[in-house]
């Protein structure tokens, strides 16, 4: 599917590692004309759904409170974004009350509640991370922000996506058996290290190392013999290379690295993104 004309880039309400809206433009020359779902097993700040908007979706995540946080757009609309909203007041940009909330949101066990309290996080922790301790604590520190900015109009649009989609907590490789003609898959998984220092796979409970990626191959090349278009993006090494030498098309891209805690080495970064065809073979 090509566009004759730049489609403008809508926003994610979450700042998020790794966040995918640059990319958008390079995923979408993938989608089949008349393709009607989309499958996202790491939806993350959920920039591809909101900027594809087809016609139907399974978004998925292993991260639990990620999910919540959509569901409780998904179903509370306004109410919701309302309730978020009182979080983003000037004396709650103080590093006293970020740490009082993030006591307030390991403990909580109210959805709604931990949800906004999930947002009011992101937009005021450092970087925007996700990241979890060993227990499974949120442990991202205070970000220490000017003025963190309450993102109402992108939690506006996010809601009308979601309207249409399916949500899940799940394991990407139930979500990817599910695949099959017709389908386009993007898969954004936590990256292999690019180095020694910057390994971004703690956003949930549990590692995702050398066995899931490889299984994540896997379950791409299977997707695609069921006739799902596949992509995924990684980190451009040697390892993912091989990894991926069977794919239809691995297509080499410079992209803007935000997260690096050293301004120096927020360059430019080499990903790779990945094509599998469909080719409706037997599996």
């Amino acid at each position: 599917m090509r566009y004759a004309a730049p489609v403008p880039l809508k926003r994610p309400f979450l700042k998020w590692a790794g966040g995918k809206t640059k990319l958008v433009p390079a995923i979408r020359e993938f989608v089949p004309a008349g393709t009607r779902r989309l499958i996202e097993p790491f939806i993350g700040s959920g920039a591809v759904a909101l900027n594809l908007a087809l016609p139907m979706a399974i978004l998925a995540d292993a991260n639990a409170d990620l999910i919540s946080v959509y569901r409780e757009l998904q179903q509370g609309g306004e109410k919701f974004v309302a309730a978020c909203a009182a979080l983003f007041t000037p004396s709650a940009n103080e590093s006293a009350v970020y740490y009082t909330r993030r006591a307030e949101f390991n403990a909580s066990s109210n959805r709604r509640r931990k949800a906004g309290l999930f947002i009011y996080l992101n937009r005021h922790g450092y970087n925007g991370l996700c990241r979890y301790n060993a227990s499974g604590g949120f442990n991202v520190p205070f970000g220490r922000y000017k003025a963190p900015r309450f993102p109402r109009d992108e939690l506006h649009a996010f809601h009308a996506v979601l309207q249409n989609c399916e949500l899940r907590h799940a394991d990407f490789r139930d979500v990817l058996a599910e695949a099959g003609e017709g389908d386009f898959v993007y898969c954004d998984p936590p990256y292999v290290p690019a180095s020694a220092t910057a390994n971004f796979t703690a956003y949930a409970k549990g590692a995702f190392g050398k066995l899931e990626q490889a299984d994540l191959a896997a379950c791409c090349r299977v997707a695609a013999r069921r006739g799902a278009t596949v992509v995924l993006s990684n980190h451009d090494t040697p390892g993912t290379r091989a990894l991926y030498a069977d794919a239809d098309q691995q297509r080499e891209l410079l992209v803007g690295r935000r997260i690096s805690c050293h301004a120096a080495n927020r360059g430019a970064a080499r990903e790779l993104l990945v094509v599998y065809r469909p080719s409706r073979l037997l599996v």
